[in-house]
């Protein structure tokens, strides 16, 4: 395409006079001022010689400064193909089985860089695209004019190179795609999370609190019933005769005070209240119960339960409620798991759906034994079968269990193990008024009397000759023929 010919020589001058003020660090040296522009023009009839010979000189400095721009360009391919066979040894020693990051056309805002290597990338791409831009004007205005102002286009271009390079700094294309490797080594590492079933259940920290306040507030709101273990018993600063339980829901307090916790009994035996109440609480400590949100402090990290609301839904559910058929969902003969929530010597307290049961000793176990705490203990889930539930009053529903019966009477198996006339070593489980019971394997109780020797102590081993059997009855009975000495 032929060039256009220049119309007006000063504008074409001016216009690379700009080009050339737009140079980095201020350098002036081919700049002219305004009222410089303004005495040329107006001598420029009288002074042709000496313009003349000026251009010839600007031209031959402009020469200068291209070669030393081409030789910069030389210099600067050889950094940039010694960083690229640098950059390909590191990656064939990498090995099999690692991601390359791709650093050619990728776009930098789809990946994620650490705020150092952002910040270089930053300002590298601000220089290339103001680079970009010098070059384009600077080409614009060659087509614009005649043949002698190609210099001042080689002037613009080196001087825009050597801008390029003092912004970058030595190594600086190497550092960016070192940063590129970098970044999509970080994005890999995001994104190779392997989880055990196919569904991520490890949380961080943040997400935990962020559940377990969710927990919290979702059951104030609808009522869900949440469970926990009572960790503790504290009583109030400002008021020291009330009690409150403790739960811990994650970080989040949750405290019950006593009156909600649990179901004050109906004879207080001359005590206070608060003093019953606050034994209960501590007979139940390590219990697993069920209790509704009332309130909550994220600030403060605490919140306010009751127990007898969460026992109150249970119950409504379960013992008031139907299935399909009509039918309760509890009834008798019914084996259900349930809650051990206190123990003492004569039984054990357990949270049947909402309801305490109490299970006396001799319900617990087919055995002879003295005390449930050497055999139970609260936060325990057992099984027990409903012997009976009486709804007459919907307000205060009665229920029975047993332990002993949910399970199979050991005592149909056992006794066909021994004979009579026979000796069985065994172990003294409990002596009463009736004699010595002593449990033998298969875990049933021998009936002895009293040896002549003397009443041997709980636990000791003991030989048994078997006296008699009785499978209607389930019975055995014996004599202690010897005593093991203690050890």
């Amino acid at each position: 395409m032929p060039r256009k010919k220049a119309e007006k020589p000063e504008v074409v001058e001016e216009k690379s006079e700009e080009t050339m003020d737009r140079t980095p660090d201020g350098r002036e040296e081919a700049v002219l001022s305004d009222s410089d522009i303004n005495h040329t023009e107006g001598t420029e009839g009288e002074n042709s010689g000496e313009e003349i010979s000026q251009t010839d000189m600007e031209n031959s400095d402009n020469q200068g400064m291209a070669s030393a721009g081409t030789k910069g360009q030389e210099a600067d391919s050889e950094k940039e193909s010694q960083s690229d066979t640098e950059e390909a040894q590191e990656m064939s020693e990498a090995g099999v089985g690692e991601e390359i990051p791709q650093t050619g056309s990728e776009d930098l805002e789809d990946k994620v860089y650490s705020p150092e290597d952002a910040l270089d990338l930053h300002e590298s791409s601000g220089n290339q695209s103001q680079s970009d831009t010098e070059s384009a004007q600077t080409m614009n205005t060659a087509d614009a004019t005649a043949k002698s102002v190609k210099n001042y286009e080689i002037q613009n271009q080196s001087d825009t190179e050597g801008q390029n390079q003092t912004a970058q700094g030595p190594g600086e294309g190497k550092r960016r795609r070192r940063a590129r490797k970098n970044t999509g080594s970080v994005r890999l590492a995001s994104a190779q999370v392997l989880a055990i079933d196919g569904h991520l259940v490890a949380e961080t920290e943040a997400e935990k609190a962020r559940n377990d306040l969710l927990d919290l507030m979702e059951s104030q709101k609808t009522g869900r019933i949440l469970t926990g273990t009572i960790q503790g018993v504290e009583r109030q600063e400002s008021n020291q005769s009330r009690s409150l339980a403790v739960i811990y829901h994650g970080e989040f307090k949750i405290i019950i005070p006593a009156e909600e916790a649990v179901e004050a009994p109906d004879d207080f035996r001359g005590r206070l209240p608060e003093d019953v109440l606050h034994d209960m609480l501590n007979k139940r400590l390590g219990a697993e119960v069920d209790y509704i949100v009332k309130g909550i402090d994220p600030q403060s990290g605490i919140a306010a339960a009751s127990r007898l609301d969460a026992m109150r839904a249970r119950r409504k559910e379960y013992y008031l409620g139907t299935d399909r058929d009509g039918n309760y969902r509890i009834y008798s003969d019914l084996c259900a798991e349930a809650r051990v929530v206190s123990v003492i010597r004569a039984g054990i307290f357990v949270d049947l759906f909402g309801l305490e049961v109490y299970i006396p000793l001799r319900e617990l176990s087919y055995q002879r034994w003295m005390d449930a705490a050497m055999y139970f203990q609260s936060g325990q889930r057992i099984l027990v079968k409903v012997l009976s539930v009486d709804r007459s009053d919907r307000s205060n529903i009665r229920v029975t269990a047993s332990v002993k019966q949910a399970g199979e009477n050991p005592y149909e198996k056992a006794l066909r193990r021994y004979s009579v006339g026979n000796r069985y070593v065994g172990a003294v489980s409990m002596v009463d008024t009736n004699g010595v019971f002593v449990a033998l394997d298969g875990g049933i109780d021998c009936l002895c009397s009293y040896p002549k020797r003397g009443r041997p102590p709980r636990g000791s081993r003991v030989t048994v000759q078997i006296l008699g059997i009785n499978n209607d009855s389930n019975r055995i009975w014996g004599a202690i023929t010897h005593i093991a000495a203690p050890r």
